[in-house]
């Protein structure tokens, strides 16, 4: 037992002093500095060395160490630009590298939910959970000599009840109450409490990331392997569902084929951006209930899944199924060339691809008879994988030079340029609008742009002066200040 306690005085003495430069180092950057957009960056950086530095379980584990390095990944994607996505990964790193020490397998994506739910969620009660563990181990320890310590708790009731029996006799005798008034006693600085409440909140925090608190049980991850009893679903059923999707599929295709690449002339009243518009999503729709489908008939060591027969039909309904998203792009790229780029286009672009892998792992599973957990796996591997990239990857400014480079007004063949939705995407648009603005575009376009231009640098320099910091910005301010406006002629579009 004292080597359990000398342990965890050791242990407990170590997290603290690292919880404490934490705290301290938050409030210099958040408090004292008075930023709060891409310092939370070097706060992530300071918690990545916190945890290697308080934990050596971490440091002798290749999968923690691993994770503690996509988290540091992610606070540099905070310093470059904050976003609640970059923010999210970065504490989903920062969960599994903690708790990963204390998994003898990895398990799948559905047991990981489980663990950084319950982690997320204990660590909220962190520092009193482990105030009720020490105070165990304290009373378990061998009597010992009383001394200061030990003889608090029995100062506590003389001393608390005196102070409420002062207070009420100064209440009632003014010749007391005029004694304590003339006391130099000092007066509370209300203007601390929020930086106490940053403090908590820093401690909290950092206190989490430092005691990793698995949950005691987990759901298991569904198998899908095997036949499964279900009304309708037989071997003879599923070979006759596919060879009638395949048909009706296949039809699908060649009547995109032919509209998509203009072979036929679409009927009249319906134009292309409407026929593009009206296809993408329900499309995609359409794609994952074909997974779907193929999960729950064609399970692994299933009579379904051992036909030569509905494994051909299968690869040929995934291929249709592949045509179809890679369909569906096409329209989206169409309807993109007809009314502009926008961010929910964009993302919609990225989904489609994400899909399109799903898809093929789906097959993947099927033919090499793989389990649900390494379905799972790999799907969200893929997703992190792209949504790491959009980390990094302002989508708005994206959307915005894209816009500009193929607008109408540029080289005549793209949509008309949307100033007001450069407008919307504010800081985003600035790189976009200093290119429009060196065009020298005359007349209205020309003033408008110039104008918009204007605006933003002027949001993104008052955001700046609030504490609005960001790696991305201040380039971004930088470009602006070495390419002044080309007039001051002054404008006013119609969104602003």
């Amino acid at each position: 037992m004292r080597l359990v306690a000398k342990r965890w005085d050791g242990s407990l003495t170590l997290k603290l002093g690292v919880t404490a430069l934490a705290v301290v180092l938050g409030d210099y950057i958040f408090w004292q500095l008075q930023q709060f957009a891409g310092v939370q960056g070097i706060f992530g950086l300071g918690l990545v060395a916190a945890l290697a530095i308080a934990r050596p379980a971490v440091r002798r584990d290749k999968r923690a160490r691993i994770a503690l390095g996509l988290a540091a990944i992610y606070a540099l994607a905070q310093l470059w630009d904050p976003s609640p996505l970059a923010f999210g990964l970065f504490w989903v790193a920062m969960g599994c590298a903690t708790l990963l020490p204390g998994t003898a397998t990895f398990g799948d994506g559905w047991r990981w939910f489980q663990r950084l739910f319950a982690h997320g969620f204990k660590s909220l009660f962190g520092p009193l959970i482990d105030l009720t563990i020490l105070s165990r181990v304290r009373r378990k320890r061998p009597a010992g000599p009383r001394g200061l310590r030990r003889s608090l708790p029995v100062l506590i009731l003389p001393l608390l009840g005196s102070a409420v029996f002062v207070w009420l006799f100064a209440a009632a005798n003014p010749v007391i109450e005029r004694f304590f008034a003339s006391l130099p006693l000092p007066e509370f600085d209300w203007s601390l409490v929020p930086r106490l409440i940053l403090w908590a909140i820093l401690a909290v925090m950092t206190w989490g990331v430092l005691r990793p608190r698995p949950p005691r049980r987990m759901f298991g991850t569904f198998d899908g392997s095997g036949d499964v009893v279900l009304p309708g679903v037989s071997l003879a059923s599923v070979t006759l569902s596919l060879a009638a999707f395949n048909a009706l599929f296949a039809a699908q295709n060649l009547m995109d084929l032919a509209y998509l690449s203009h072979l036929a002339t679409l009927p009249q009243g319906i134009t292309l951006a409407d026929y593009a518009h009206r296809g993408a999503y329900p499309l995609i729709v359409t794609a994952l209930l074909a997974a779907l489908f193929v999960l729950v008939t064609m399970r692994p060591h299933s009579s379904t899944a051992a036909s030569p027969l509905v494994r051909r039909l299968v690869t040929l309904w995934i291929a249709q199924n592949l045509l179809l998203v890679a369909s569906a792009a096409l329209r989206t790229f169409d309807y993109v060339e007809a009314y502009s780029l926008t961010i929910l286009r964009l993302s919609a672009l990225l989904w489609m691809a994400l899909v399109a892998v799903g898809l093929v792992l789906v097959l993947w599973r099927m033919l090499h008879g793989k389990s649900a957990s390494w379905l799972i796996n790999a799907n969200l591997a893929a997703a992190g994988v792209l949504l790491t990239g959009v980390a990094f990857i302002d989508l708005g400014a994206v959307s915005a030079r894209w816009n500009v480079a193929h607008a109408k007004e540029i080289d005549g063949d793209g949509a008309g340029l949307d100033l007001c939705y450069l407008d919307y995407l504010r800081g985003s648009a600035l790189p976009a609008l200093i290119e429009l603005d060196q065009r020298h575009l005359p007349g209205d376009l020309g003033g408008n742009a110039r104008e918009l231009r204007v605006v933003a640098q002027n949001r993104l320099e008052s955001w700046r002066k609030e504490g609005g910091w960001s790696l991305l910005l201040d380039r971004r301010l930088a470009q602006a200040r070495a390419t002044p406006p080309s007039t001051t002629v002054p404008y006013q579009p119609d969104c602003l």
